[in-house]
């Protein structure tokens, strides 16, 4: 019995509200959720001469985002305890990233698009070394492919920017 134990703590991680892991872990399903209803707020509030591509994109990184959730949050239940933020107003709290701002022209979308994106990327790498530092291949595995999404939203974004160009004015 005590063997079972041994390798049951060896196996799982700490399983503590307080482990880096989890709570890296936890945050970046509360970043989800914010950038997914950010996302379907700039879908929503897009206009101009880019509308429809721009509109089209949106939605695209929104269900792109949407599917991380699930993982993100079942991983948290694998290693550690609840998912503790169930609540929308607890999902901000416990965010990093901001939602989205109302009244804003398409090129602030974008930016604050940006701006969050790059705030959960380097959040989320933080995430996967504390992961492989604590010897979860687990959630360095998910860190990495989900990484991969919001680098990938991060580049078509600051390519839009990189221009001053009047369209995403």
């Amino acid at each position: 019995m005590s063997m079972t134990r041994t390798l049951a703590k060896d196996v799982s991680q700490e399983n503590r509200d307080d482990h880096p892991v989890v709570q890296h872990l936890q945050r970046q399903v509360a970043n989800a959720f914010v950038l997914y209803a950010n996302y379907k707020h700039y879908h929503w509030q897009t206009f101009g001469p880019l509308f429809r591509s721009l509109h089209l994109m949106f939605d695209d990184f929104a269900k792109d985002v949407l599917t991380t959730i699930d993982e993100l949050a079942e991983r948290v239940r694998m290693i550690g305890p609840d998912v503790q933020h169930v609540q929308l107003k607890q999902m901000q709290d416990a965010a990093n990233v901001q939602s989205a701002a109302p009244g804003q022209s398409v090129r602030e979308m974008i930016e604050e698009a940006d701006a969050n994106l790059l705030v959960v990327i380097k959040d989320m790498r933080e995430g996967a070394k504390a992961a492989d530092d604590n010897n979860d291949p687990g959630t360095v595995d998910l860190f990495s492919k989900t990484v991969q999404i919001h680098e990938k939203h991060e580049w078509f974004l600051r390519e839009l920017l990189k221009k001053k160009d009047q369209l995403v004015g």
